[in-house]
């Protein structure tokens, strides 16, 4: 009789219900944005992780393209192979939700000897993801990520590599550094 005290002690303590899990990107998906998250646009996008903390991102194309917070989260004007494109992105934050067992069971015990309840705060456990889309569209307003693109694959790579710059610098006057070694 110990035995299953101790084995249903052991699950109270260890037990934990997810209530929301928020998706794992492993490098980026090329996706509709509202499929992803309700409030994005219905376009596709190119959708990462951010690990930094909120408008980390903002932060980093505010000084990449020095644009003094003017338009910095829409229409950043940008060339490649000598073409006019339009960046826009989009920051959102998916909280995982796991409900806590053992404090619920610990405060049920306390209100049956008539004290208060303590853990009421610890019931759920929320943990914040934080994840960036990117769309791109060209001059005539065509989005530049749909599969059919002719330059798909060049706004794909480009995207690539503004990704790592971005996940890879913490101080972002040094992009202007590389942009300005780069140029010369």
């Amino acid at each position: 009789m110990k035995s299953i005290y101790s084995i249903v002690l052991v699950l109270l303590v260890a037990s934990c219900i997810p209530l929301r899990i928020a998706p794992t990107i492993k490098d980026q998906k090329i996706m509709v944005a509202k499929k992803f998250k309700r409030t994005f646009p219905k376009e596709y996008a190119f959708i990462f992780q951010d690990p930094k903390e909120a408008n980390e991102f903002y932060n980093y194309i505010n000084t990449k393209f020095k644009l003094d917070h003017v338009d910095v989260d829409y229409d950043v004007p940008l060339k490649l192979d000598g073409q006019q494109y339009f960046l826009s992105f989009y920051e959102a934050e998916i909280p995982d939700k796991v409900l806590n067992i053992f404090p619920i069971a610990v405060d049920v015990a306390l209100d049956s000897n008539n004290i208060d309840p303590l853990l009421s705060d610890h019931y759920v456990y929320r943990s914040n993801n934080w994840y960036i889309a990117i769309t791109i569209l060209d001059n005539a307003s065509n989005n530049c990520l749909k599969p059919n693109y002719i330059h798909r694959e060049l706004i794909i790579n480009y995207l690539k590599r503004l990704k790592q710059e971005y996940l890879t610098t913490s101080n972002y006057t040094e992009v202007l550094f590389k942009k300005r070694a780069i140029e010369d």
